[in-house]
């Protein structure tokens, strides 16, 4: 039953849409602040505040930045304050799911070396960005499938 004075929240339990995006926000958060702690962060004496000439790795593995955490701690407050509302959660979702797949074309295309690689970017991070895009638009277009109608 949807809450009149709220329209996109329930009153008997929370959409599944808005736990995923609750869920997701929360992810990016601890990522961002996980960016910032030395030895979760290998070579954090090296961390740039943009550009491909960082060569801190999350896990040892997802090349990052200042600029790049502070970008997932910012994606995550958004989405956790999207997820308040169904259509903000569905929106979080699919519309942060697209710009992953966008970052994922583009680590594609550009030289990890060049000038251009602000982000920065590695083979890990564009699958991680593959997968995040599709399981994103995913969360949001199955978990919101159908219920527009019985609203």
């Amino acid at each position: 039953m949807e809450n009149k004075s709220r329209p996109g929240v329930t009153t008997r339990g929370k959409h599944p849409v808005r736990t995923a995006a609750q869920v997701v926000g929360a992810v990016f958060v601890l990522v961002g602040v996980l960016g910032f702690i030395p030895g979760i962060t290998s070579d954090y004496d090296t961390m740039q505040f943009a550009g491909h000439e960082s060569r801190a790795k999350l896990l040892g593995l997802f090349q990052v930045s200042i600029l790049h955490n502070l970008v997932h701690l910012a994606f995550g407050v958004v989405g956790l304050a999207l997820a308040r509302t169904v259509a903000g959660a569905r929106a979080y979702l699919i519309g942060g799911g697209a710009v992953y797949l966008v970052l994922w074309l583009y680590g594609l295309v550009v030289d990890h070396g060049s000038g251009a690689n602000f982000v920065p970017l590695n083979n890990a991070d564009n699958w991680l960005h593959l997968f995040l895009g599709v399981g994103m638009i995913a969360l949001g277009v199955v978990l919101t499938r159908g219920r527009a109608a019985r609203r």
